[in-house]
């Protein structure tokens, strides 16, 4: 993050395909510049968003509106009681992990199980304490010459008493993975023959903002924590994340809401309450922000392919969803942190694989998780092509030494 600020901050020719920033949709953008009209034309409507404290777990307007949306659609058996509004998805998730896992006053210790790593870099320092994450790292399947797919070694997902809880996301960030229904079904009954919860990362997945390109059901029950954002569909300035579980879950993560930050901002929450109300925000999700994300991705694919010499041992992470494509150079001739330095020093930033492969056992010598990168594609075309021209000019010119 600081290397992305301070890039932005020196300004001049820098090819950003390294940050989680979502593209500005005009489609999108135009939704929210109407949206703050008719918040400014309701007479006190702009006074009553900005000027107003809510209570701690979120909007109940907006809570309810949620509730009748996800009880309509899928046939959950929620109330707004099910729903707690917090500072993004990153405070969610903090609230979450230290809630349920960490040092406790009896001097016992419980972690979360990430069933399959590479894994979101945002979890890594979420944690008060140490040792707070034990990982697996995931089976890898070669799914065509120049692709690969990671998929949830369930020999090795066997949650001891140390276990506080399962987490995964889907669609994952860094790679686009998208965990399959079975899969996700397996996680669930493991979960709850252990008593524990399973936590589903939800920030790119379906309904909303739905950027996920492959057939999924959408799972919920009081053992499931499900997280969501207003950050993907176009929102993250408003810090607008969204959890699903259990009342008693909702309450701990609403007191701690008031302890940490009072309340939550309302913006976020008045700009979507209609559309969530009317169905509209399903819509826009599945009618323009997943076909942006789905070209851009198979634009991104195809210029990689083009850029990079077939001599090179690539594999592109199939692209299920999400803003970024996750490539792994099979025997990189050097480190992924190496390599994100020789592209900076040419104006490209990505993200080198190295830190998303946290809480694997200290001794782990998995050469993987040195030889892969994160690009994003959400930044203008012009920026991504001139980009991945870079990155490619890079890679081929290392594989051309050996």
């Amino acid at each position: 993050m600081d290397d992305l600020g301070e890039a932005l901050a020196a300004g001049g020719d820098v090819k950003m395909l390294g940050g989680g920033q979502p593209a500005h949709i005009p489609e999108i953008d135009a939704v929210w510049r109407d949206r703050m009209q008719e918040i400014m034309s309701d007479p006190g409507g702009l006074e009553k968003m900005i000027g107003n404290y809510d209570v701690p777990a979120g909007s109940e307007l907006f809570r309810k509106a949620l509730a009748k949306l996800f009880q309509k659609e899928f046939g959950w058996e929620v109330t707004h009681e099910n729903f707690a509004v917090t500072m993004g998805g990153q405070t969610a998730f903090f609230f979450l992990f230290n809630a349920l896992a960490g040092t406790f006053r009896d001097g016992s210790r419980k972690k979360i199980l990430l069933p399959l790593v590479p894994e979101y870099i945002g979890y890594a320092n979420q944690s008060v304490g140490p040792e707070f994450f034990e990982a697996l790292p995931a089976r890898i399947e070669k799914t065509g010459p120049h692709e690969f797919k990671y998929r949830v070694d369930f020999d090795a997902v066997n949650p001891g008493d140390s276990i506080a809880a399962i987490c995964v996301s889907r669609p994952t960030n860094p790679s686009g993975n998208v965990l399959t229904d079975d899969e996700i079904e397996r996680l669930r009954v493991i979960a709850r023959e252990k008593n524990i919860p399973l936590i589903i990362d939800n920030a790119y997945g379906a309904p909303f903002p739905n950027v996920i390109f492959s057939d999924v059901t959408p799972v919920w029950d009081e053992g499931m924590i499900l997280t969501l954002s207003l950050s993907k569909i176009g929102l993250p300035g408003t810090r607008t994340g969204i959890v699903v579980a259990c009342k008693e879950v909702c309450r701990q993560v609403s007191s701690m809401t008031s302890i940490v930050g009072l309340a939550n901002a309302n913006i976020g929450q008045e700009i979507l309450r209609p559309l969530v109300e009317n169905g509209e925000i399903l819509r826009l999700s599945s009618e323009e922000v997943k076909p942006f994300y789905e070209k851009r991705s198979k634009m991104a694919q195809s210029l990689f392919t083009r850029e990079l010499d077939d001599s090179v041992p690539y594999f592109i992470h199939r692209s299920e969803g999400a803003l970024f494509l996750w490539l792994w150079f099979e025997g990189l001739p050097i480190t992924a942190k190496e390599l994100y330095q020789r592209l900076k020093s040419r104006g490209v930033l990505i993200v080198p694989s190295e830190y998303f492969f946290f809480g694997l056992p200290k001794n782990s010598n998995w050469k993987h998780t040195s030889e892969c990168i994160r690009v994003s594609y959400t930044m203008d075309a012009e920026t991504v092509e001139s980009g991945i021209k870079v990155i490619a000019d890079e890679v081929n010119r290392l594989f051309k030494v050996l």
